[in-house]
């Protein structure tokens, strides 16, 4: 061999070399670090191994394959040590390892090295992680498999917590279960359903739009009209069966004084609310003329004479309030410049007699605020004679922001009828112009409940701004807080409260629609409320009197929060919960074994000490982080087979405290990640998930789960990984893998035996079999769908599913303006 041939020969082993050395100069340096935390010594020995192996391929010397075989075989068998034989734990502890191993016995590297026993015991290497590989495929880390089989002397079922054939409420009902006795749609016969109509709204992001835009809407379906609601508050009538437009409303929201609306965190409608006096007839229930038109000074307007007919009787009418006779049938939008308008459902037009000109001005005695710093993101809840909302407000900002004031209107006028305010909670009276609700105080943002048989509405409650600082809180914030409060229908006076966190400082607050079902037990039928939990547990109380069904025992929390704060010493844990063990350091993932080894000294310099690890200057991981186990979209119950159907999620977060004196007045972000300002406080706070330098999630999946409960054993007895990757990568390739990721959005499940979700970081609308969890059915969706699906039956007797596709800003999927109908064919 000339010169010229052996230099040629000997670069490649050089440059391949020194990649070697780099490499484990950088995972020496990492493992020191590591190891200097009290963290695991692996890297720093797998750096020195592989920083020698460089050197010897610099020298093609034979030694650098036994050498590396050893450190394959030594991280295989470490690897199993730490995660056993969980793929997706495996996956940056092993692949790349054995990859490069596979890459230095190509005949290129392996031949100038001249080591024949070296190349077999590297292959032998690279033959055990593959035999591991394989072998872990058929392992399923935290996943359950069950069965949930018939109730056992259920209740008989409540018609007040069951949809029909309609859709008349937010969660169904008024219960909020999110079912409906709908039975067209089953197991055996779900992979036939198809879309059948799509509509796009027209309302979509402009260049200005908030961080948080969001689509998050379930229509209505009632009065043979499909209804919804868009971002921009605007409220829309379809037909059920092919989504034609019947009329549209768009109320024009203001920016109110700001240029535009980039400075607001949120920007969504969740949902119309409906009412129709003849509901509430005593002859409702008998016959009913539609729509006879009366003119007066002209105009036109609608009239409904119902007529109550019994047997040797003449008929007689019995003529309804004039507000009911104009607007018979309404709907209830929330604006995102806060505003309450009543809408007739039959045209679209205002009702004029509600408020004045057709609406409600929320703002009265709320007091300053910045634009969109509070209205109700959420629908109002109807009852006969009532229309109920609370209010978002921003988390974070300040201490002086809007009160989470609860008010009560009469369905018909508008007129305030009492109002809850929990920094004031004894007088419900209406305060008088120029009073002003308690500033800060806990408010309700989700979806609210309401038993009319009771006479008690549910309230979800929030907290007192700011979340993560709470030494200034009053003692009714205290007592009101991250709890449900059960308030009496007719005067808003407390019923009873049961908190559900102890002076929260972890943005705890009660995200989803309390669900009211009659729940079998060994006691016999109880009235039961349950509530979801962003900290996972599953509460599960009497509805009339706020005692506990399932056990809540006090669980020690960790103590030492910031300067001048403090830390319950106790929190509520249900025995029922989705709640995931607490985070280690072997729970640290990533890509590769140099962003794990990132991850891992991240999660050792950050305070940890389990659930409720209080705030803290250093950084401290909350986990479940504060977008919850559960959040908004909440569950739905069966009350018929009395089971539970949710999605969870896993995704750790960061709360960090920023002295005030290292904060300028301009920083701040409108989003709920990355620094809140928290104006008035010691404190500002920087938020967001715990993540990886390659903007991954720094714990393992699952980060999202669904999961079947049997209510009756109060028993999770099956759980999986819902959903995929396939858009979550850098690139728009339909790459699926099923690592289970998040989800935004509610569930829906039907007396046929099935259950949706769309609400999944990838686009897709999923149906699954309520009895044991398996996925049946897949629809792509052309954007995010976080939103909650909902079912009814069309004028032509087909089950019909709709879901709402628009995205979600700070969750990241694909933004859009599409309402899609699913239906089994004709």
């Amino acid at each position: 061999m000339d010169e010229y041939t052996r230099a040629r020969n000997k670069w490649p082993a050089l440059l391949l070399g020194l990649l070697f050395a780099i490499a484990g100069i950088a995972l020496t340096i990492g493992g020191a670090r590591l190891l200097s935390l009290g963290g695991s010594a692996y890297y720093i020995i797998a750096g020195v191994s592989v920083f020698i192996v460089g050197v010897l391929l610099a020298m093609r010397k034979g030694a650098a394959l036994w050498l590396y075989a050893l450190t394959l075989f030594a991280t295989l068998v470490w690897a199993l040590w730490e995660v056993g034989l969980d793929w997706w734990q495996l996956v940056p502890r092993v692949a790349i390892v054995c990859l490069i191993g596979i890459i230095l016995l190509l005949p290129w590297w392996r031949k100038p090295l001249h080591s024949r026993g070296g190349s077999l015991a590297l292959a032998a290497s690279i033959a055990a992680s593959i035999i591991v590989a394989i072998a872990s495929q058929f392992s399923y880390p935290g996943t359950i498999k069950g069965t949930i089989e018939s109730a056992n002397n259920a209740a008989e079922v409540n018609p007040a917590q069951v949809a029909d054939s309609d859709w008349p409420a937010y969660g169904g009902t008024n219960a909020g279960t999110h079912y409906s006795s709908l039975s067209q749609i089953t197991p055996d016969n779900i992979g036939e359903l198809e879309e059948v109509w799509r509509i796009q709204t027209g309302d979509e992001p402009g260049p200005n739009a908030p961080p948080e835009i969001t689509n998050q809407n379930t229509p209505l379906k009632v009065n043979d009209s499909l209804y919804i609601c868009t971002s921009h508050s605007r409220a829309m009538a379809l037909s059920p069966e092919t989504g034609e437009t019947l009329w549209e409303f768009d109320p024009n929201i203001s920016t109110m004084g700001a240029e535009d609306f980039s400075g607001w965190a949120h920007m969504t409608c969740r949902g119309l609310a409906y009412y129709d006096a003849a509901n509430y007839s005593s002859s409702a229930e008998d016959s009913t003329i539609d729509k006879a038109a009366l003119y007066a000074d002209g105009s036109q307007f609608e009239l409904d004479l119902t007529f109550s007919l019994t047997s040797e009787e003449e008929p007689t009418s019995e003529l309804l309030s004039v507000t009911d006779v104009m607007c018979p049938r309404r709907l209830y939008l929330p604006t995102a410049d806060a505003r309450l308008i009543a809408l007739n459902a039959d045209t679209g037009e205002r009702c004029e007699s509600f408020g004045v000109n057709g609406e409600i001005d929320l703002t009265n005695n709320i007091g300053e605020f910045s634009p969109g710093g509070y209205y109700s993101t959420s629908p109002a809840t109807v009852t006969e004679n009532l229309v109920i909302l609370g209010g978002h407000v921003t988390d974070n900002s300040s201490t002086d922001e809007p009160s989470g004031v609860i008010r009560a209107f009469d369905v018909h006028t508008g007129e305030l009828v009492w109002n809850w305010d929990s920094g004031n909670p004894e007088d419900t009276t209406p305060l008088e112009e120029g009073e002003t609700y308690t500033r800060g105080s806990p408010n309700v943002w989700a979806p609210i409940s309401a038993d009319e048989a009771l006479g008690l509405v549910y309230l979800p409650m929030g907290n007192a701004t700011p979340d993560q600082y709470g030494a200034n809180r009053s003692e009714n914030d205290e007592t009101y807080s991250a709890g449900l409060v059960a308030l009496n229908l007719d005067d808003g006076q407390v019923a009873w409260v049961y908190q559900f966190v102890h002076h929260d400082l972890w943005d705890m607050d009660t995200p989803a629609q309390p669900v009211l079902i009659d729940l079998a037990t060994t006691n016999g039928t109880q009235p039961a409320v349950i509530q979801p939990t962003k900290q996972g547990s599953l509460y599960v109380l009497n509805r009339e009197t706020g005692e506990p069904i399932v056990p809540i025992e006090e669980v020690p929390a960790p103590q030492g929060a910031v300067e001048g704060d403090w830390t319950a010493e106790t929190q509520p844990r249900s025995a029922l919960n989705l709640l995931p063990p607490p985070l280690t350091e072997r729970d640290m993932w990533g890509a590769s074994p140099f962003d794990q080894m990132m991850c891992r000294i991240q999660f050792r310099s950050l305070r940890y000490e389990g659930q409720y690890t209080p705030p803290s200057l250093q950084g401290s991981i909350v986990y479940p982080g504060n977008v919850g186990v559960m959040n908004w979209g909440g569950v739905a119950v069966d009350p018929e087979r009395q089971a539970l159907f949710t999605g969870a999620k896993y995704l750790a977060f960061v709360s960090k405290l920023i002295p005030r004196d290292e904060v300028e007045e301009s920083q701040g972000s409108a989003s709920e990640q990355g620094l809140q300002p928290n104006t008035g406080a010691p404190y500002a706070v920087e938020l967001g998930p715990l993540l990886s330098v390659l903007g991954l999630p720094c714990q393992a999946p699952s980060w999202g789960d669904v999961a079947g409960i049997d209510l009756q054993s109060n028993e999770v007895v099956w759980k999986h990984r819902n959903g995929t990757t396939r858009d979550s990568m850098p690139f728009d390739l339909p790459i699926a893998l099923n690592v289970g990721v998040p989800a935004l959005g509610g569930p829906l499940t039907t007396a046929g035996g099935v259950s949706f979700l769309s609400g999944t970081l990838d686009q897709y609308l999923r149906g699954y079999d309520i009895t044991t969890g398996e996925e049946l059915y897949k629809a792509r969706l052309p954007a995010g769908g976080q939103a909650t699906p909902m079912t009814y039956t069309g004028a032509d007797g087909r089950q019909y599913v709709v879901v709402t596709a628009g995205g979600h800003g700070t969750f990241g999927t694909k933004m859009g303006d599409y309402v899609i109908g699913y239906a089994l064919p004709e």
